[in-house]
């Protein structure tokens, strides 16, 4: 039956395309403009609308964005998301119900729906609570949804619903015109979008079935029941005459004048909520009898607050995509900028599926490889724009924002067609990304009639995003050029003072090794002291070894070989525990285990990362801390075997500029955390050239937790791809999530 629905009601529920009303939206806009204002402030303002919820579930619960379990919860869709699409999701908002409000003849008063919408859901989470459900969340979610089909098809049909919401007097004549006219109606095309999210939650049938005559609810499981009820009690005239009978079935613990309590204390919730959001509630919105449908109005009273205009002066002077561009200003690494030009794409021009192809600055030659998530025909194309005899081509040549749609009734060439078949569409999208002084590359998108219809509106910002995403791309790539420049010449410098300094070394170690023998010599042969002497020995050896290689050209990666990592560390600690610990009043607890675990590593380049790691905690601790260091072995990840050592402690923590020097450099080789974080950049480089994953965890005044994880030698019995054959779930993986503070 999904199938067979309209054009643009399938484009609708793909990207969750519904209203809001403008009080929202503006409160929303200023939330996120205060920069202050904190992801779970913004989650619970979120809750409030429908709109809102659809907007953020289904921009988080996307493939590209989801990682691992579905999110269901809204203050986890945040998060997930980040702060820079959070902003493109209110800029859409903004400007789709700008757009929305014009395209449509007639004005859409959602204040009585979104009243509706709210207290369903207030009582159906009382209820929820009331019965002793184990999450009233997910009852509260399906009773702000129950309705949220209505909104699609407004977003979606514009004039012709609104006729058919106009002749309809109360919700179930509307479901009876929406079946005529369409095959279904808006509880299952709310449905149907909550199911795209694929969450692991039944709060889609509580939309689905709150419909139902009350003798078919009885059979169903507890939240559609809830909603139903909820439904029922906020609608006399649609069959809660039956509800006090129904409700004593369903929930046999809660009494008549408990529901009546729980739905005294839900109006009240909607009065206050509408207050402190300026939405004046009409007197069937604000009763029992509450009615859900929109109001349809010929023109705007000119005593109403104009919210739109208020929103016109606000994206105006955003500049629609400022906020965008500031963001993407700082995003240092291509892949990365790649990635969010895509997702920003997708969420701002409702967009679902696209990809970027990027010009060769040396050549001119358009490809499509080395972009990340690349669909495979995209990523065999290696050629000049020109040789593409249609949309893209047309982009190029003009510099401007060209559709299949544009050149009809032209047959479209084969490319196109090609396109457009791995795009999953009948037509496309071409937005060139124009640089300082060039054309970067090319946005294409999957494109229907529907979405060019309704996108047509939006060229200057469709060019606009275009420009941002050119010059973000081309200031990235020249300041990667400067870097490198830099690098050079720095690298140069220091290969001339190194060759001074490793010349000015070499004396004072070979006398340390002169006297270290001389000892040797002296103690008897059994003793405790000739052990650490050795140990002391071998460090000797290995920093001069460290100041021979320093005036060397490092190579790309150290051949591993093979060690005890646990006996290694044991030395380590031998060494430098009462100096960095000790002497500090800093407690250090290991926890080893009693077998022996080898890792595939270099030995010198492990010791480096691992005494640069206890020194930068020694360095954060103060007196009264402590240190953890434990090791697991035999962790399997992505079919790979894997030694995990953990370094924890509860000091004070590190902003995420301090941790990215792990990933990065820091600019100045100190980062903002002094020598911790020069030790911290140390280590990150390292690991990146021996192939070791290092990850870390850390909030200010909370304490750090750093895990390195070592390759270990595949055994003699291979249980390792025995292991990978079978499946065997990411123990690693479970292992940070029980961990995540």
């Amino acid at each position: 039956m999904y199938h067979n629905l309209p054009e643009s009601v399938r484009d609708a529920i793909s990207s969750g395309r519904s209203l809001s009303p403008p009080q929202i939206v503006l409160r929303l806009v200023q939330m996120v403009d205060a920069g202050n204002t904190s992801i779970a402030d913004i989650a619970r303002f979120v809750e409030l609308d429908p709109g809102l919820c659809v907007r953020i579930f289904t921009a988080a619960n996307t493939p590209a964005l989801r990682r691992g379990r579905p999110l269901r919860t809204i203050e986890a869709c945040l998060e997930s998301l980040g702060n820079r699409l959070i902003r493109a999701i209110t800029t859409s908002l903004s400007v789709q119900s700008l757009l929305d409000e014009r395209a449509m003849q007639r004005t859409v008063d959602l204040s009585a729906y979104w009243a509706h919408s709210l207290l369903v859901a207030e009582l159906s989470r009382r209820i929820a609570k009331a019965s002793g459900y184990p999450d009233p969340g997910d009852a509260y979610l399906a009773g702000l949804l129950h309705d949220v089909g209505q909104l699609i098809l407004i977003s979606a049909l514009g004039e012709p619903y609104l006729q058919i919401l106009a002749a309809c007097g109360e919700e179930n004549a509307l479901a009876e015109q929406e079946t005529r006219h369409f095959g279904t109606h808006h509880g299952e095309i709310g449905t149907w979008l909550v199911d795209q999210w694929q969450l692991d939650s039944p709060f889609a049938d509580g939309i689905l079935y709150h419909h139902l005559p009350a003798d078919q609810i009885a059979s169903a499981t507890a939240l559609p029941q809830m909603v139903w009820l909820a439904h029922a009690l906020i609608h006399p005239h649609d069959g809660s005459g039956e509800s006090s009978a129904v409700a004593a079935q369903l929930f046999p613990d809660i009494s008549v004048a408990q529901l009546k309590t729980l739905h005294e204390e839900a109006l009240q919730r909607l009065s206050t909520t509408a207050a402190n959001l300026s939405i004046a509630l009409t007197d069937g919105a604000s009763s029992r009898g509450a009615t859900s449908l929109p109001r349809i109005r010929p023109v705007r009273t000119a005593a109403e607050p104009d919210h739109y205009a208020r929103l016109t002066s606000i994206v105006g002077n955003k500049a629609l995509l400022q906020a965008l561009q500031q963001d993407l200003f700082v995003i240092e690494d291509q892949d990365e900028l790649l990635l969010a030009l895509r997702e920003s794409a997708r969420i701002l021009f409702d967009l679902g599926s696209l990809t970027i192809v990027l010009c060769d600055p040396r050549d001119g030659l358009l490809s499509g490889r080395g972009v990340p998530g690349q669909l495979p025909l995209f990523a065999q194309i290696s050629k000049h724009p020109d040789q593409f005899p249609g949309v893209v081509a047309t982009a190029a040549r003009s510099q401007q924002v060209c559709t299949s749609y544009d050149r009809q009734p032209i047959s479209p060439t084969l490319a196109d067609q090609q396109f457009s078949r791995a795009l999953a569409s009948s037509g496309l999208l071409c937005i060139p990304m124009i640089g300082n002084t060039r054309t970067v590359g090319f946005i294409v998108a999957g494109l229907t009639a529907t979405q060019h219809a309704r996108l047509s509106r939006r060229q200057p910002a469709l060019a606009n995003f275009g420009r941002i995403a050119g010059i973000s791309l081309d200031d990235g790539r020249q300041a990667q050029a400067i870097r490198e420049q830099t690098e050079e010449a720095v690298a140069a410098r220091f290969t001339r003072q190194t060759k001074r300094i490793v010349h000015e070394a070499g004396n004072p170690l070979g006398i340390l090794k002169g006297y270290l023998r001389i000892l040797d010599g002296k103690l008897p042969k059994e003793t405790d002291v000739r052990r650490e002497l050795s140990v002391l020995a071998e460090e000797i050896e290995r920093v001069s070894n460290i100041v021979q290689r320093m005036s060397e050209i490092p190579q790309e990666r150290d051949e591993p070989g093979t060690l005890d990592i646990g006996d290694q560390l044991r030395e380590l600690l031998l060494l430098y525990r009462g100096a960095l610990f000790d002497s500090r009043g800093i407690t250090i607890a290991t926890v080893f285990p009693t077998e022996t675990i080898q890792v595939n590593c270099d030995r010198d380049g492990i010791k480096q990362i691992l005494l640069n790691l206890l020194k930068n905690a020694a360095e954060a601790l103060v007196r009264g801390q402590n240190i953890r260091l434990s090791l697991t072995g035999d962790l399997f990840h992505q079919g790979n075997r894997y030694a995990e050592l953990r370094m924890e402690d509860n000091g004070p923590g590190m902003s995420d500029a301090a941790m990215s020097v792990l990933h990065r450099p820091a600019a100045d080789g100190r980062g903002d955390g002094g020598t911790r974080g020069l030790g911290l950049s140390i280590v990150g480089t390292l690991t990146r050239r021996l192939g070791i994953p290092v990850t870390c965890r850390s909030q200010p005044g909370q304490g750090t937790t750093i895990s390195l994880l070592l390759p270990m030698r595949e055994p003699a019995d291979g249980r390792n791809r025995r292991a990978a054959a079978a499946g065997t779930p990411s123990t690693i993986s479970q292992a940070n999530n029980q961990e995540q503070r």
